[in-house]
């Protein structure tokens, strides 16, 4: 029990650490008006100007709860997020993996590091006039997120990273089994590449979860067509404004 009770609370504790919720660091964002608002932090609709991820504490609770559930109910296979900013949802899974004792896991960590590409918009139209390659608050340098992890004691040989457009750096990982995807994109093409290159790796009973579904329209639209096209039916969750996850249906029994 004493165990037990330890790694709720370390991963309580690494929760509001990544989300900075403890010291509650101004925005650097526009529209917060300069100063920490904890609303805001929870449902991460602030830029931290210190915070280690932007997904705010729902989103987090529910990387959180998903990724124990995974390891507890035996769902085979890695962790990994495409779109990782400075790296705090992938710091998170890691933790809780360390916090339960998994050494056979690996989070696997996909970012270009520089931030959003241009939008292919004669390929993907649902990205025309997309604005989030301008924002250089985004491109955080491969070497910066492997300093968080490392501030946190969780950079080791279980963590893997990618660096790279996903359009580029993805097709290399089908069929690697995971046991959990978050999407974290933005774009309609970054949400799609994630979507065609990992979901036939995802496990039977694995976790699909979608960051931008609510905030975003073009990510939106790019995870309702996958979904359309390869029949999926499953249901989607809703984490907050924006967040959603649906669990890949498992197998029928024999």
């Amino acid at each position: 029990m004493a165990s037990a009770d330890a790694a709720k609370l370390y991963a309580d504790l690494l929760t509001r650490a990544i989300a900075n919720t403890i010291y509650g660091d101004m925005p650097q964002d526009p529209w917060s008006g300069g100063a920490y608002q904890a609303g805001l932090r929870e449902k991460g609709q602030d830029w931290p100007s210190v915070a280690h991820s932007m997904i705010g504490m729902a989103r987090l609770n529910n990387l959180r709860s998903l990724t124990e559930r995974a390891l507890t109910e035996h769902v085979p296979g890695d962790f990994i997020e495409t779109g990782v900013w400075r790296g705090g949802a992938c710091i998170l899974m890691r933790g809780i993996l360390k916090a339960h004792g998994e050494t056979g896991r690996k989070v696997i960590v996909c970012d270009s590091f520089e931030g959003l590409p241009p939008p292919n918009e004669g390929d993907y139209p649902a990205d025309a006039g997309d604005t989030h390659y301008t924002y250089d608050q985004l491109a955080i340098p491969l070497e910066q997120v492997q300093a968080n992890f490392r501030a946190y004691d969780l950079l080791d040989d279980q963590v893997e990273f990618h660096k790279g457009w996903f359009r580029d750096t993805l097709p290399p990982l089908k069929g690697r089994r995971l046991a959990l995807m978050r999407l974290d994109g933005d774009m309609y093409e970054s949400t799609m590449d994630g979507l065609v290159n990992l979901y036939d790796s995802l496990s039977p009973g694995g976790f699909c979860i979608i960051d931008d579904f609510g905030a975003i329209p073009a990510c939106r639209e790019a995870v309702l067509d996958f979904r359309r096209d390869r029949g999926i039916t499953d249901p989607m969750s809703q984490v907050d404004w924006t967040g959603v996850w649906w669990r890949k249906t498992c197998p029928p029994p024999a």
